[in-house]
């Protein structure tokens, strides 16, 4: 019996209601919320493609995958066409490890990108028992441009997962087509396999050149498992299952930054889904749940690495960001102290404590665990200028000049031509009144390597205006003015140079701007007193040196 027209006219208010609730919290990366609207769409019986696809997509982004494939099905069944369902429908059937299946499929029309149809087809051939045609599957890959690189990578990874670990060294080593660039998975995996070839020492070097010597939970026990002159057995890709995983972790990692977020995320969630205990896959998702504003649903992924995982401080350090964009900072406060006791010897579990409090403004309690960080390096790099640099803000912001400009001339010994650096040491120079000739070298050197960024550009003006080359301060004033249109400290200086040239009226049109732009309060309440008796009259009550030129004319 058919609904009444008033029913049928309230089930499809219901259900337009729900689609446009499904659509924005789509919109806007929910995708708890979209994959509970679009249920309960495709419940009332609204299941056509466009819909089904939402629904995918939703499933596949909380990471589940087998939802989705039976979602996916569905949306295939109705002649619906799409790439996130495809991807749904392979993780199934690699999971299943229905690889006939999947070639089968692929070759029918049901393609995720030539990229992907090649590896997985690779992938699927070997499970299937079939390793020459796997091989050749890879080494066509591997003649394609821009594709070498995965197709040499995947098939040195197959042929260890077989045992040939001979032929997986000469690929990766670059013996076979020359040297091909790992990430650390792929460094691990080299590692493992020279130990298979009775190698520990020459693991241990390749170790050492990849990552350096820092304190590295996952490297440490690999390290002294080869010390020990242990066969380290190869476990990145032990069948085929995992090297389909490891195909989409590959891709994830060398897609992110480059495809939208959302995509990368999806081929993270089948990682995890063909091989659960893949760290690096759940840490890649985590960060693509971040990167997209999901901060609960990424603390739930980093949670999920247990406490005895190699990787759990890389999560837990994940964890306290996610709390901390949700606003709860005590409790990642919690989480980043907790670690400092457990893994207190690791350089970044230190300075990640000290980054949090640091962003917290609390300059004087981050300045121990920089310190306990640099206390951890066994040997200085390049790299480690971060460290000095941080503490350096630490040390200024707390009021403790001498040590801050120590770790920003440490921090410039390491990186000479770091613009951040640079530009903080010359800027605070500047405001202090000192070294002002070096300070403005330093600041036109941060210039030169950041000539667009306008707190740089900024801090050049200001180095000119505390010289007294008023006029010269002015173009790059306003060139950082159009950079920062909104930034009070900014805009609170572009004052002063037009002051300070007798372009007054112009000068006090900028004070108030400054001031609509919610200045911390200690520069509103300077700005507000130029605004009453001018800028001269100001230096004077600070007992500064006043003004020394002042250019011809005025507003």
């Amino acid at each position: 019996m058919a609904l009444p027209v008033a029913a049928q006219q309230q089930a499809y208010d219901g259900s337009a209601g729900a689609f446009l609730a499904a659509r924005v919290a789509a919109s806007e990366n929910d995708f708890r919320e979209a994959a509970r609207w679009y249920d309960r769409l495709i419940m009332a019986g609204m299941n056509d493609p466009a819909t089904l696809e939402g629904a995918v997509i939703a499933h596949m982004s909380l990471g589940e995958v087998d939802r989705a494939a039976e979602l996916a099905r569905q949306l295939v069944q109705k002649g619906g066409r799409s790439q996130p369902a495809y991807i749904a429908l392979l993780a199934d059937q690699a999971k299943r490890e229905d690889y006939s299946g999947l070639i089968a499929d692929i070759k029918a029309g049901r393609t995720v990108g030539r990229l992907v149809d090649d590896l997985v087809m690779a992938w699927a051939g070997l499970g299937e028992g079939r390793m020459s045609d796997a091989l050749d599957a890879f080494d066509a890959l591997a003649k394609s441009p821009g594709l070498e690189a995965f197709g040499l990578y995947h098939k040195a990874l197959a042929l260890a997962s077989v045992g040939d670990f001979e032929g997986a060294d000469n690929i990766l080593s670059g013996r076979e087509a020359g040297q091909i660039v790992l990430m650390r998975r792929g460094a691990v995996a080299h590692a493992q396999i020279l130990s298979q070839l009775e190698r520990n020492p020459d693991a241990l070097a390749l170790l050492d050149r990849a990552f350096g010597t820092e304190a590295d939970p996952q490297l440490d026990a690999l390290r002294a498992r080869l010390s020990a002159g242990e066969p380290v057995p190869f476990d990145i890709v032990r069948n085929a299952q995992d090297g389909i995983a490891e195909v989409f972790f590959t891709l994830a990692t060398a897609l992110r930054g480059e495809a939208e977020d959302g995509y990368t995320l999806i081929y993270a969630r089948v990682t995890g889904h063909l091989r659960p205990d893949h760290a690096e896959g759940r840490l890649l998702a985590g960060g693509m749940l971040e990167a997209l504003d999901q901060f609960a649903l990424a603390g739930e992924v980093y949670a999920t690495i247990p406490a005895d995982d190699p990787a759990y401080h890389v999560a837990e350090v994940g964890r306290a960001d996610t709390l901390i964009a949700e606003g709860k900072v005590d409790a990642a406060l919690e989480v980043l102290q907790a670690l400092t006791r457990s893994h207190g010897h690791l350089v970044e579990v230190q300075s990640a404590m000290g980054d949090a409090l640091r962003r917290q403004e609390r300059f004087a309690d981050a300045i121990p665990y920089y310190s306990a960080a640099i206390d951890q390096i066994a040997k200085t790099e390049q790299r480690h200028w971060t460290l000095y640099y941080s503490r350096g803000i630490s040390n200024e912001r707390a009021g403790n000049w001498p040590e801050a400009e120590a770790d920003f001339r440490r921090a410039l010994e390491l990186n000479p031509d770091q613009p951040q650096v640079l530009n903080y040491l010359g800027y605070s120079f500047v405001d202090r009144g000192e070294n002002l000739d070096e300070a403005l070298g330093m600041i036109e050197r941060a210039v030169a390597a950041q000539p667009d960024a306008g707190y740089i550009i900024d801090s050049l003006a200001w180095a000119l205006f505390r010289l007294g080359r008023y006029e010269d301060a002015v173009e790059p004033m306003e060139r950082a003015s159009l950079l920062e249109p909104v930034d009070p400290v900014v805009t609170d200086h572009l004052g002063d140079v037009y002051w300070a040239v007798g372009r007054k009226l112009e000068a006090q049109f900028q004070w108030h701007r400054a001031l609509s732009f919610d200045p911390e309060e200690k520069d509103a309440k300077r700005i507000r007193r130029k605004l009453e008796i001018g800028l001269d009259a100001v230096l004077a009550e600070e007992g500064a040196k006043p003004l020394t030129e002042v250019a011809n004319g005025s507003n």
